[in-house]
């Protein structure tokens, strides 16, 4: 029998579990976790089948999944590499940086242990074991760095086959250029405007009761984990502070532009951001493509819609509702897998909602 040890249960450990359960039900899974009431919600949920503190009983494990904030998974590589591990054990991680990772895996790489960096690129504002769920990563992209193990990269892509992700590898500098651009720089500007907000309203109460639709959805991703953004940011801080100087000189240009009232520069900053957007929806992104219309804030109105696309036999990738406002329409984004399926679900959907947009 396999043995799976998580070390840490949050959102993603106890999304994993929950997928490798999916797929391979007689494997044993071993957890710990700091919070004990996680690992008994773990116990309680059929998530895993024992709980353990620390790294008790972690030389039984074959495969050894570090699912805790950065800082805390360098300093379990660092213990790992004191331990007596079993021979063949194989061990990845899902930190959101990859450089100071490799560096304190180095130890283990040394004694030949299969050490195979991981980050799946999905999550959710939500928070741990409670909001864990086997389809979180489904059409994801998980980045692995192999450091040689091509046989352990392949391993851990059979075991974690109920994700259905996208796997990447890529080596630790390019993982931690990336992510730092599309998704540490995009927290910290949803958190620090949410942050601003809240203090220009600080004596209108009103105003942050009023902030939704397009507010909320740019900075729904400020909700995220405090502890693991901490760990991020100071384990990736030096290509973060590069992005952040990049991304205030935007800012200073925009503010240049409007205090000279120079009406081109702000429209080729808008029409610029609009184009560049745009081609997110565009088949190199997926292959998927979106289709976007208008929907009311009433009861039922998703599974209405659901329901039309259930009828004529059409599947859907991803639903999301881009803005919710309170007696205001909203924008349903219908992710489909061929542009075919676009065309046909647009018709069966266009006598019954107004279509704003045909991703294809």
């Amino acid at each position: 029998m396999i043995t799976i040890f998580f070390k840490g249960l949050g959102l993603i450990g106890s999304s994993l579990a929950q997928a490798i359960r999916l797929a391979h039900p007689k494997i044993e899974i071993l957890a710990s976790d700091p919070q004990a009431g996680t690992t008994a919600y773990a116990l309680d949920h059929g998530i895993i089948d024992q709980a353990t503190i620390g790294f008790d009983q972690v030389e039984r494990a074959d495969l050894i999944v570090l699912a805790s904030p950065v800082s805390q998974i360098e300093a379990d590589l660092k213990a790992l590499a004191k331990l007596n591990l079993k021979p063949g054990v194989i061990i990845t991680d899902v930190g959101s940086t990859k450089s100071t990772v490799i560096k304190a895996a180095q130890p283990l790489l040394a004694q030949g242990v299969a050490f195979v960096g991981g980050h799946p690129m999905a999550g959710s504002h939500k928070s741990g074991v409670q909001a864990g769920r086997p389809d979180l990563f489904e059409n994801a992209f998980y980045f692995q760095i192999p450091n040689g193990h091509l046989k352990a990269t392949k391993q851990i892509q059979d075991l974690f086959s109920a994700t259905h992700v996208k796997w990447l590898t890529v080596t630790p500098q390019e993982h931690d250029q990336i992510v730092s651009q599309i998704s540490h720089l995009p927290h910290i500007i949803a958190a620090a405007l949410v942050n601003q907000t809240n203090q220009r309203f600080k004596t209108q109460p009103l105003g942050m009761r009023l902030a939704a639709g397009g507010f909320k959805s740019v900075t729904r991703i400020a909700a995220a984990d405090p502890t693991m953004w901490t760990a991020i940011l100071q384990a990736n801080g030096s290509i973060i502070r590069q992005q952040l100087t990049g991304f205030i000189d935007q800012l200073h240009q925009i503010d240049q532009a409007i205090g000279a009232g120079d009406q081109t520069a702000i429209h080729q900053f808008f029409n610029q951001a609009k184009v560049s957007r745009e081609k997110l929806n565009q088949p190199a992104r997926a292959p998927f493509y979106d289709l976007f219309l208008n929907l009311s804030d009433e009861v039922g109105a998703i599974a209405k819609v659901t329901h039309l696309l259930a009828n004529h036999h059409l599947s859907l990738i991803n639903i999301q509702l881009l803005e919710v406002r309170d007696e205001i329409d909203g924008i349903l984004q219908l992710t489909f897998r061929t542009a075919a399926e676009v065309k046909t679900a647009a018709t069966v959907l266009a006598p019954h909602y107004e279509i704003i947009d045909r991703g294809d």
